[in-house]
């Protein structure tokens, strides 16, 4: 295969990617990534205002944006946000299921409203956002669907119950739809970081001694930026992926082998 052929595989010209969770953070870098790989976009957010700066971004890089409010929580909301989404004959190629949210508590302090908050987003919303947005992918017999897990989605972490609960769940359900949707052309992938840094988790990265903790314990010794995650979005937004389906990626620095300083590392 020549240069020019390995290219065109990522190429993502003519497609248009819903992303939800765009406004900020690692929702608004996968935007960024996948307009800077030639799709269109839709991006979501609770206030869609808050979107200005992506779409400014987006447009900026000769791609068109569409800016959607969603909650994620409403079931109301998701169906009006899909309708706005696919107005006018617009159909969405590529999902990216990334708005999520967290509540960091011990498990006995954990309440019913925390539970269904973090459930209710990121594992209920995300089913459900997939079910809106598949049914014309399903149609066209294309498309690619892209869970954002996270490395809470393989490991367990003190303090993270709902959310290392939602995150599994995550993982679980990309098999399932995986399995469902395949016979119809459409995969269902789920793209998991590691430690990034993100509004929901940066007062532990102002802990220096827990920073030092965390990075001893990643094979290649720091965290995640964002813009380590482009790759792998647009590989499994592509054509590149077409045989790959119901896999968890992990974008995690290594962190999921295991390591521990604990006991020398061997050189």
């Amino acid at each position: 295969m020549g240069k020019a052929d390995a290219t065109a595989l990522f190429d993502l010209s003519g497609r248009t990617a819903l992303v939800t969770g765009a406004s900020r953070g690692l929702g608004q870098q996968l935007a960024g990534a996948l307009a800077r790989a030639g799709a269109d976009l839709v991006v979501t957010a609770r206030q869609a205002e808050s979107l200005a700066v992506t779409v400014a971004m987006i447009e900026a890089l000769g791609r068109r944006a569409v800016p959607v409010a969603l909650d994620l929580r409403d079931y109301a909301s998701i169906e009006a946000a899909a309708g706005e989404a696919t107005a006018g004959g617009r159909q969405i190629d590529i999902l990216v299921n990334n708005a999520g949210c967290n509540v960091r508590k011990p498990a006995l302090e954990v309440t019913w409203d925390d539970w269904n908050t973090v459930l209710d987003t990121n594992l209920r919303g995300t089913f459900f956002m997939t079910q809106a947005i598949a049914r014309g992918m399903l149609g066209r017999k294309t498309g690619r669907i892209i869970n954002i897990g996270s490395v809470t989605s393989v490991f367990g972490y003190a303090g993270l119950a709902p959310y290392c609960a939602s995150r599994g769940g995550v993982k679980q359900l990309t098999m399932s739809l995986a399995d469902e949707f395949g016979p119809q052309g459409v995969t269902v992938n789920c793209l998991a970081p590691g430690w990034f840094r993100t509004a929901q988790n940066d007062v532990l990265y102002q802990d220096e001694a827990w920073l030092a903790y965390l990075v001893d314990r990643i094979p290649l010794r720091c965290p995640g930026v964002p813009e380590d995650l482009d790759g792998a979005v647009v590989f499994l937004a592509s054509a590149a992926s077409r045989y790959i389906t119901g896999q968890t990626l992990l974008v995690d620095g290594g962190i999921t082998t295991g390591a521990t300083r604990a006991l020398p590392r061997a050189e």
